[in-house]
């Protein structure tokens, strides 16, 4: 019988594991470095909690889990894989009234989205979350800059990605200033810009009943300066009812750079809006300046979503990383960073009398600290030596017969191929080095 994977979806062999923790790894010390703390929340939800909070084109890649007996017989449904990890927490918050405020979190976990696979995108995949909730001001949404930059920069993408910056408010403006029926599909139109371009789009907002004139006059709005202090000015000065949104985004430039976001990454971009309705103020899209793949990071303020639970508006904001691209960026760019959870050395078997010495030795190295893999098969020496290198371990310890009765171990890197006899403290010595 065949087996396949379901699409969309894929394994992650130990090789693929230690780089994904090894990302996971370095995004954590930055969240941990801003003061985020660690967060949970289940894998589904009550299918209420998710929907009608990402808007028609979301709603329709949500996965739905059928009712248990007569009911998921009839096609009822009751509960929902997350799609995000945003809502999820906008009910935790909406639940759990005594969270002192503001309330700094990070979550690293997968969501599900029924989407057509592609390169970078899977149906399921991993997003490592960060969100402010309960800081209305800009220093909250430049924080999110902040730590955009400090992550992609320990990732080794220093100076190779691009943070697009925009505020919901200002298209609101647009879609205002050139008469359009539907905002919120005027924004989903606007959206789609990087996959479709600009002929889609503008097919789009024909098809929403906008005039040709109409759809010169939003292109032109569109415009980009030649730096972001022209594209803010040139707004401002087209956009009166933007003002508080222009001015926010100005703000939010000085306070990014002030908390050491390399600025000369982030660029105003108007067109920005970001597909999900439930944001209300600044947007934020990371890509790859190297890596055709879409976004790797985006996020943005959210002030009204938490009030759709809890009754009462609390203002909130957040970015996530996408793991998955960010892992396919970094592969094509070869670097992917060493994970610290690596095994260092295979413990070799000599013989069968070696096997007990072997043994000791395997359990001493574990103590001082050393991540051990001691061999329990039953193959020759060279076999052993072949399936160590095939793992790309950097240290084989070999426990022949003058190693044993010296109470020592030939301890070998296999990067340089240099040997030396020593004893078990100081081979865990030199692996630590």
């Amino acid at each position: 019988m065949a087996v396949f994977l379901a699409k969309g979806t894929r394994d992650a062999l130990p090789e693929q594991m230690y780089r994904r923790l090894a990302v996971i790894g370095r995004l954590r010390a930055v969240f941990a470095r801003f003061g985020f703390a660690p967060l949970d929340t289940p894998a589904f939800e009550r299918i209420e909690t998710l929907t009608g909070k990402y808007g028609d084109e979301g709603a329709k890649l949500i996965f739905k889990i059928l009712k248990r007996g007569k009911g998921g017989e009839r096609g009822e449904t009751d509960l929902a894989l997350r799609y995000d990890l945003t809502v999820p927490l906008a009910r935790v918050i909406a639940m759990n009234n005594q969270l002192r405020m503001p309330f700094k979190r990070y979550q690293v976990a997968p969501v599900w989205r029924a989407d057509r696979p592609a390169k970078g995108r899977f149906r399921e995949f991993v997003q490592c979350d960060i969100d402010i909730v309960g800081a209305p001001g800009l220093l909250a949404d430049a924080e999110c800059l902040a730590v955009l930059c400090a992550g992609f920069d320990d990732l080794g993408l220093a100076g190779r990605y691009t943070i697009k910056l925009n505020d919901r408010r200002i298209l609101r403006a647009m879609a205002s200033a050139v008469g359009a029926r539907d905002e919120t599909a005027l924004l989903v139109a606007i959206d789609k810009v990087d996959k479709i371009g600009r002929e889609g789009v503008s097919k789009e907002l024909a098809a929403q009943g906008l005039l040709s004139e109409q759809i010169e006059r939003l292109w032109s709005l569109l415009e980009v300066g030649e730096d972001n202090a022209a594209t803010l000015s040139a707004l401002a000065e087209a956009l009166p009812a933007a003002d508080d949104a222009v001015s926010t985004l100005r703000g939010v430039l000085v306070a990014a750079e002030q908390m050491g976001a390399d600025i000369d990454r982030i660029r105003v971009e108007p067109s920005l809006a970001r597909g999900l309705d439930y944001y209300t103020g600044p947007v934020f899209e990371v890509v790859s300046d190297d890596v055709a793949i879409g976004s790797i990071a985006g996020g943005g303020r959210y002030d009204e979503l938490i009030g759709m639970f809890s009754g009462r508006d609390i203002p909130a904001v957040g970015v996530a990383f996408g793991l998955d691209r960010i892992l396919v960026v970094l592969d094509e760019l070869d670097r992917v960073p060493v994970s610290s959870e690596a095994t260092q050395v295979f413990v070799t078997v000599y013989d069968a009398e070696s096997r007990g010495y072997s043994a000791t030795v395997a359990h001493a190295l574990r103590n001082a600290g050393v991540r051990v893999e001691l061999y329990l098969g039953e193959s020759k020496l060279n076999k052993q030596f072949k399936l160590a290198n095939a793992r790309k371990y950097p240290w084989i310890v070999i426990t022949g017969p003058s190693e044993r009765e010296s109470s020592q171990v030939a301890l070998k890197d296999m990067r340089t191929g240099e040997q030396r006899t020593c004893t078990w403290t100081e081979a865990a010595d030199i692996v630590l080095a």
